[in-house]
């Protein structure tokens, strides 16, 4: 007997892939109540998640781990977690593998083309935006280290922080890191011996350090697609948007806003500004990501550059060396749905801080 299923993803493809060589490691081990175990298990869950069905008769169903007729990302991640391969807490597993980076519908800025493949290594991202109460915490903890970090703004504790600048963020994610007895990845100096801890400079990266940081605008850009290709929002089921999916400002100027409730989100535009919304009000993306669409920009590594996509690298690019502004990504709660594009690209001075933008951090996978 088969289910039938969708197509499965390349990103789901890539997925399996790094299960089955960490997996190389657990040969033999039994994974405690669950009924799978070793690497011959891995190789046993890939080809029932790259099939086009699921084939109760290959044993399929027992790789079914949430029993739901599919075997999916959901059933991946349950994989990663019986076999200690487990996602920090409140983030969502990227896999590694190749993207279409760029506007391929060609209705945006020339910023936003050539369309290019870019690979980047597996990591993780916060499912959420950091919230006020996140920021909080961590920042009462990161003043008594010799912090100089902002209080920050926030509509509610669960709403995401903004009014907060690049550097601001930076320092933050430092902070986090300390926090958690992560090696921090920001530095004043060459020799990544000073963590950036004050002031606002263009700080050296470690970026084998195991600590939090912003995402690069590909690591940005890959996993707001959540393994799908050729869309314009971070769904795959439409090329469409309504306030149903995004906190955001509705007109009827752009054909693929259908929304039927137009101007600020009519559950949001409460008080005063700004109209931001819990994080997570919204559904998730394939990812397990919120808000990659709408509620707050988020701030990402890169210097903008218009002409960068011509010159970007294929592999693990990290912006220009240097430049006037840092990128921003995702759009927000007082703007058109086209700055909620995923291929949308904005740029804002690195040292200002507006009620529209925010951040998430990411980790590298170890």
């Amino acid at each position: 007997m088969k289910v039938g299923k969708p197509q499965t993803s390349f990103a789901l493809t890539v997925a399996v892939l790094v299960f089955v060589a960490a997996a190389t490691s657990l040969r033999g081990e039994e994974p405690g109540a669950a009924s799978i175990s070793g690497l011959d298990d891995y190789a046993g869950f890939a080809a029932c998640l790259l099939g086009p069905e699921v084939d109760a008769g290959a044993g399929c169903t027992s790789s079914d781990l949430d029993f739901d007729g599919d075997v999916d990302l959901a059933d991946a991640s349950r994989m990663q977690l019986m076999f200690g391969l487990s996602i920090p807490s409140g983030m969502a597993f990227i896999p590694a593998g190749t993207f279409q980076m760029g506007d391929t519908f060609n209705e945006g800025y020339s910023s936003e083309l050539p369309v290019h493949s870019v690979y980047l290594d597996a990591y993780y991202m916060d499912k959420y935006e950091v919230t006020k109460s996140l920021w909080d915490s961590v920042r009462g903890w990161a003043v008594a280290q010799g912090y100089d970090l902002i209080a920050g703004s926030g509509k509610a504790p669960d709403h995401p922080v903004q009014t907060v600048n690049w550097y601001d963020c930076v320092k933050w994610c430092n902070a986090r890191s300390q926090q958690e007895g992560r090696t921090p990845c920001y530095y004043t100096n060459a020799g990544l011996t000073t963590v950036y801890k004050s002031g606002e400079v263009a700080p050296y990266v470690k970026w084998d350090a195991n600590g939090y940081r912003l995402p690069t605008e590909a690591e940005w850009e890959k996993a707001a697609r959540g393994g799908s290709s050729g869309h314009r929002f971070p769904w795959s089921d439409t090329d469409t948007i309504q306030h149903a999916r995004a906190n955001y400002y509705s007109s009827s100027s752009l054909s693929y806003d259908t929304s039927p409730t137009r101007g600020f989100h009519p559950a949001f535009a409460t008080g005063d500004y700004p109209y931001t919304s819990p994080v997570g009000y919204f559904a998730p993306n394939a990812y397990g990501l919120f808000d990659m669409a709408g509620n707050v920009l988020d701030w990402c590594h890169d210097w903008s550059s218009d002409t960068y996509y011509s010159v970007s690298p294929g592999s693990i690019p990290t912006g220009p060396a240097s430049g006037t502004y840092r990128v921003l990504r995702g759009g927000f709660w007082d703007r058109s749905p086209s700055y909620c594009r995923s291929a949308a690209r904005l740029g804002g001075r690195p040292n200002n801080r507006l009620n529209s933008r925010g951040f998430r951090c990411v980790l590298g996978t170890p």
